[in-house]
């Protein structure tokens, strides 16, 4: 009968615990609130990095989509509106396409006057980083850098707490 307290047990749970922790996924862990969110979120229309380190000090909202998505392509234009009327010196809007780059590429230019940042994700390394696992997803970043709000498979419904989670992001110090 082996105890407990058996120094063998004790080393084998050991073991298999340090072996599931090293074999989970990087994107296991999932963003909450008050995490700093990886810097890379995509590419922009040009294969440029997009990194939010270029717009410290604003909130920022960043939604993952799809051209499949009815609901992403219902939020696109409300977004752009929210980003033309608090403007650029406030708040950033990044819609991260999470299809390939010739997806990305059509739907880019039927968004061409769009003035929120339109990036792609293809091999899904933000995605992953941001722990995507469906769309829409939205993570509100506040003016501090740090995640202020997430949120995963919402719709219509959730519309005014998402506005009033866009003012509080905008309003808190940096």
């Amino acid at each position: 009968m082996i105890r407990w307290e058996s120094p063998l047990l004790r080393l084998v749970i050991t073991i298999e615990v340090a072996l599931l922790l090293i074999a989970t996924p990087s994107w296991a862990s999932v963003l909450d609130v008050g995490d700093v969110p990886p810097s890379t979120i995509g590419k922009d229309l040009e294969g440029n990095k997009v990194d939010l380190s270029a717009y410290a000090g604003k909130a920022i909202i960043v939604t993952f989509w799809a051209t499949w998505c009815s609901y992403c392509l219902k939020e696109l234009p409300i977004l752009e509106g929210v980003q033309n009327e608090t403007g650029k010196e406030r708040m950033q809007v990044i819609a991260v396409n999470t299809e390939s780059r010739d997806v990305f590429r059509r739907a880019s230019r039927i968004m061409k006057d769009f003035k929120l940042l339109v990036a792609h994700d293809s091999r899904r390394s933000a995605s992953k980083a941001y722990g995507v696992k469906g769309i829409p997803h939205m993570v509100i970043i506040g003016r501090n850098g740090r995640i202020f709000r997430v949120y995963r498979g919402y719709s219509e419904s959730n519309l005014a707490a998402i506005v009033a989670d866009i003012n509080q992001a905008m309003a808190a110090p940096p």
